[in-house]
């Protein structure tokens, strides 16, 4: 965990909602939520003031949808990871969230415990989903081998089991930090997978590496 505080904002149109997030996330010590918002034009229009280092995002939002929105978030903000966070769980919302470029997807029935280790994941440079999730947007690939890993991704987890940290990966493989995490994230998925530690155990049983 870093020792810097993340500024996290959060985009949700429903008040019960907003008010749970931000006395969960400003009771804890490594995070502040810094600015709230009803919309995706809201948050726009304050982009001046926002520098999110995570923002949660809700998909079926009024006007701008969330994954509209997470597309415009990272052009504006490339570093902050955008976690989408809904009622959802339509493998076709997920895969165009996780296309749109957010790096990981929770549902709102997700425990507090889940929610603060999913922002623990995203800023170790991980990709939090459930294996529910991972296991619906493994199906949206539809190439024949889909759940086969690629060359590089096998790279990444051959070094992830020998305990290597991103960054060193990305040392190593000589890849900046973000590729790093762009493979884990499709490595999550398609081993369905929610856990750096469950893609590694999977990867031996399947003998992956």
């Amino acid at each position: 965990m870093t020792n810097s505080i993340q500024n996290i904002i959060l985009i949700e149109d429903n008040p019960d909602i907003r008010a749970g997030f931000q006395l969960l996330i400003n009771s804890t010590a490594n995070y502040s939520m810094t600015h709230v918002f009803e919309s995706c034009e809201k948050a726009f229009e304050n982009s001046t003031s926002i520098n999110p280092d995570i923002v949660l995002m809700d998909i079926d939002l009024p006007g701008m949808n969330g994954i509209e929105g997470t597309k415009q978030m990272k052009a504006l903000f490339p570093k902050a990871e955008v976690i989408i966070i809904t009622v959802f769980e339509n493998s076709d919302r997920v895969f165009d969230a996780l296309c749109a470029g957010a790096t990981g997807y929770l549902t709102k029935n997700s425990s507090h415990t889940q929610l603060l280790d999913a922002l623990d994941e995203v800023i170790k440079g991980g990709a939090p989903m459930s294996a529910n999730i991972a296991r619906m947007v493994a199906k949206s690939f539809h190439k024949q081998n889909s759940n086969l890993l690629s060359n590089r991704e096998i790279d990444v987890i051959k070094l992830l089991v020998e305990g290597k940290s991103y960054k060193t990966i990305s040392e190593k493989l000589e890849i900046s930090f973000s590729t790093v995490k762009f493979h884990i994230k499709n490595i999550y998925i398609k081993l369905q997978v929610g856990s750096k530690e469950d893609a590694i155990a999977k990867a031996k049983m399947q003998r992956i590496v």
